[in-house]
């Protein structure tokens, strides 16, 4: 299966951003994976930078990501990133 060495776009997320967002939130893999509803080998692919993903599969986890606080910023001059949104009420330490 070919990978993504160079950390290029995943459609609308990428490796290196996954990564981040799931530190970010407290999330192990399997936690990820469990907000998610993939497995937990999905989102260690996507992690790793494999294109043999399909978009609609990332745009899921993405998508969970953000339901759970994470904001994904896109490149603007400094590279892609992810930030937390203002906690709310009750999910502060989601994945403790």
């Amino acid at each position: 299966m070919p990978v993504n060495e160079n950390l290029d776009y995943i459609p609308k997320m990428n490796a290196l951003q996954l990564k981040m967002a799931r530190v970010a939130l407290g999330l192990s893999v399997r936690q990820a994976a469990e907000i998610a509803k993939v497995s937990h080998e999905t989102i260690s692919r996507i992690e790793a930078g494999r294109e043999d993903v399909k978009t609609t599969t990332v745009e899921k986890v993405r998508a969970a990501l953000e339901s759970a606080g994470v904001i994904f910023v896109d490149e603007n001059g400094e590279g892609p990133g992810v930030r937390l949104r203002k906690a709310l009420q009750g999910t502060e330490g989601l994945g403790k």
